[in-house]
């Protein structure tokens, strides 16, 4: 045994007597023996014991889950941070892999391998002896102990040889994984692995897999510097330097934080802005610089005026409703559905929109200018002086549930997203520019649900009005219920329900 814990072999170890010597400690693990622990690291008996609560069939009669076809897994690679370091990836790998018949493989967070590359002849056994192929999920649940999964569960660089794999077909193999992590967040991204024969072992592997994380994870570092810096020279002019601060969706600081507001840290900014408390006590409000949720100007509102007069919070509910509802001053009324248009299509366009432009947004091409207006005229009388009239635009700090929902998707909490939303945008609004909003904003929602692997995601998704007829969701549902799940008859029912009504 290596005296690196993280590794599984060193330099001086014969790998078919290791081998022998897992292998008898696995089956005696398998038999329920305390004593088994004592021949294996630390580190594999504890992802033994996981994979065994977990459900993992050892004897590799139920192997790795397909949870991705092979259209899907490309798009989500080609998405995913890591298919944008494909290039340094192999750079950093290539020479060991070919030296030693290794296979370069990329996974996301939860252990779905994204991207196989090496040689045909190895790729096909791997598939062939333990469905080691993309769109599988390797994750300590899906496979059992292997590099990938522990490396995730444990979050460290780990190799796993032999007989350490918990599921007994992938015991002809040895792997080399290390986790990534966002720059940002910490949080961890994907694994890079190098998967080979267990004939190939050897202690570089995992050397050389965990240089390559970092290789990333500096790339990755210096892409945020960028990313920061073009924020901060596009938005930083928003930003008071005694009151306010320019934050990512994460709440980290791009510069200075007053020093008044107690932020050691991050703040904890609500999905798509809004109210929130520093940690001094005193109330702020984030609010979005862009559609897209790329950064927050957050400030304090006890300390922020406009002509001496307080700037107040717009509280806006759009969603699964006809008719919206506006709580500000203290107030809530409901809007007439025209104001509510004008709203909806105000806090989708934040740096505003031209009277033409709006107009076209609510009428198409039927529509005049001087109505438009009268219903601005209209609006003002409940927001008082908010609305920027030279280009429509909201003046006031602004909290929507539509924000909220988009916040929990960029930040990829989709079950969340999916459990909070109500319904579509202002549903019965026949008005051009809510008709599009609201078909983003139900397009992403499914996208982000069709792709998380989360059942519940779905659940919540096909118990909304926009997802109860999706057959889609339906279908992708019932495979992803475990067998004894009491709500599989229910969606057994309505896929069949569904393919009925479409065959009419």
């Amino acid at each position: 045994m290596s005296p690196n814990s993280w590794l599984a072999v060193d330099g001086e170890t014969t790998p078919t007597l290791r081998a022998q010597e897992l292998r008898f400690a696995w089956e005696r693990f398998q038999a329920d023996d305390e004593e088994a622990s004592e021949l294996v690291r630390e580190a594999i008996t504890d992802s033994w014991r996981r994979s065994q609560s977990a459900g993992v069939d050892p004897t590799g009669s139920r192997k790795a889950p397909i949870v991705a076809d092979e259209t899907e897994t490309h798009e989500r690679f080609q998405e995913h941070p890591l298919g944008q370091a494909s290039s340094l990836i192999r750079e950093c790998l290539s020479a060991i892999a070919d030296e030693a018949g290794y296979l370069i493989v990329v996974s996301d967070a939860n252990g779905m391998l994204m991207t196989i590359e090496g040689s045909s002849q190895v790729r096909l056994r791997a598939a062939g002896d333990m469905n080691f192929a993309e769109g599988t999920l390797w994750s300590e649940g899906g496979a059992g102990t292997n590099a990938i999964g522990t490396a995730i569960a444990l979050d460290h660089a780990v190799q796993v040889f032999g007989p350490e794999h918990y599921s007994d077909p992938v015991q002809r193999w040895t792997c080399s994984a290390a986790p990534i992590h966002d720059p940002d967040t910490g949080a961890v991204i994907g694994v890079i692995d190098l998967t080979g024969d267990l004939r190939t072992v050897h202690p570089h592997s995992l050397a050389v897999a965990t240089a390559t994380a970092r290789a990333v994870e500096a790339s990755l570092q210096l892409a945020l510097q960028e990313r920061d810096a073009r924020l901060q020279a596009r938005y930083g002019n928003r930003v008071a330097p005694d009151r306010s601060a320019l934050m990512t969706p994460s709440g980290r600081a791009i510069g200075a934080v007053p020093p008044g507001w107690g932020v050691l840290g991050r703040l904890a900014i609500p999905p798509g802005g809004g109210a929130l408390v520093l940690p001094s006590g005193v109330s702020a409000v984030a609010e979005p610089v862009s559609p897209t949720l790329e950064a927050f100007v957050v400030h304090a509102v006890e300390s922020r005026r406009v002509t001496s007069i307080s700037r107040p919070l717009a509280k806006l509910g759009f969603l699964g409703r006809d008719r919206a509802t506006l709580e500000i001053d203290d107030r809530k009324v409901e809007l007439r559905p025209r104001l509510a248009e004008i709203l909806a299509l105000l806090c989708a366009h934040p740096n505003g929109m031209s009277a033409d432009t709006l107009c076209a947004d609510l009428h198409g091409d039927g529509g005049s200018v001087s109505s438009v207006r009268v219903e601005v005229s209209r609006l003002r009388k409940l927001l008082g002086p908010w609305i920027d009239t030279d280009r429509y635009r909201l003046t006031c700090d602004v909290d929507t549930d539509v924000r909220q929902i988009e916040g929990l998707l960029a930040g990829g909490r989709v079950r969340e997203a999916a459990e909070a939303y109500p319904g579509p945008l202002l549903p019965a609004s026949e008005a051009p520019g809510v008709q599009r909003e609201r078909e983003r904003l139900d397009t992403w929602l499914r996208q982000a649900v069709m792709t998380a692997d989360d059942a519940e995601a779905l659940w919540a998704w096909v118990h909304t009005s926009t997802g109860e007829d999706d057959l889609g969701a339906w279908k992708r549902l019932l495979t992803q219920l475990e067998f004894r799940d009491p709500r599989r008859s229910l969606c057994a029912a309505r896929v069949g329900e569904l393919r009925r009504a479409a065959l009419m």
